[in-house]
């Protein structure tokens, strides 16, 4: 809103500055940046943020498998997560003992978390690996990386904004300052003769 406010110095007037005019060129400048620049950058940033996540997930889905593990024993109710993003709130979740084959025929056993509420010897569920039998997370899906794309897209598009609205202003006050300098120095001339008749005071 700022670098519209600063259009109206074109209007014509007799007091019109120089720096008046000045400020009206950074503040198109800056209007054109922010309506044009900002979301062709933030297009190409999702872009390719959108080309990246996608590849992403098709070598997520290549190299992990989804296995069937088998429970060997419990081990108890797993402490409470404090990362909301790995687990909802209302699923309990138990430590079991689990044994499983990797996609490469190895047998794989070790601790594991699972959303059984109480599991015993024998149980089966599933399990995401690598190629190799270790253990790793659910692989990426395409809407999720889409939608971590658009989000990238739009923080690049409101990082150029604010980039250039922070360079319109720099420019602004730097432009004042000169306005002001200038100010002092005419004050500074006419000082001597101020109230001296015949100065037109």
């Amino acid at each position: 809103m700022r670098a519209l406010r600063g259009l109206w110095r074109w209007r014509h007037n007799p007091l019109r500055r120089a720096t008046d005019l000045a400020e009206a060129w950074v503040a198109l400048g800056a209007l054109v940046l922010i309506a044009v620049a900002a979301p062709v950058l933030g297009c190409l940033v999702g872009v390719a943020a959108q080309d990246s996540l996608q590849r992403s997930v098709r070598e997520q889905r290549h190299d992990r498998h989804l296995v069937t593990a088998t429970v060997i024993r419990d081990l108890g109710e797993a402490p409470l997560d404090t990362d909301p993003d790995t687990t909802p709130a209302h699923e309990a979740r138990s430590r079991v003992v689990a044994g499983w084959t990797a996609p490469d025929g190895t047998r794989r056993h070790g601790p594991v978390l699972v959303d059984l509420k109480s599991p015993h010897a024998g149980e089966h569920f599933r399990l995401w690996t690598d190629p190799h039998g270790r253990m790793t997370t659910r692989p990426m899906d395409s809407p999720t990386a889409t939608t971590h794309a658009v989000l990238a897209g739009i923080g690049a598009a409101l990082a150029t904004a604010a980039l250039v609205e922070c360079g319109r202003r720099m420019a602004v006050w730097r432009l004042v300052r000169r306005r002001y300098t200038r100010w002092d120095q005419a004050w500074d001339r006419a000082g001597p003769d101020w109230g001296k008749a015949g100065t037109g005071s």
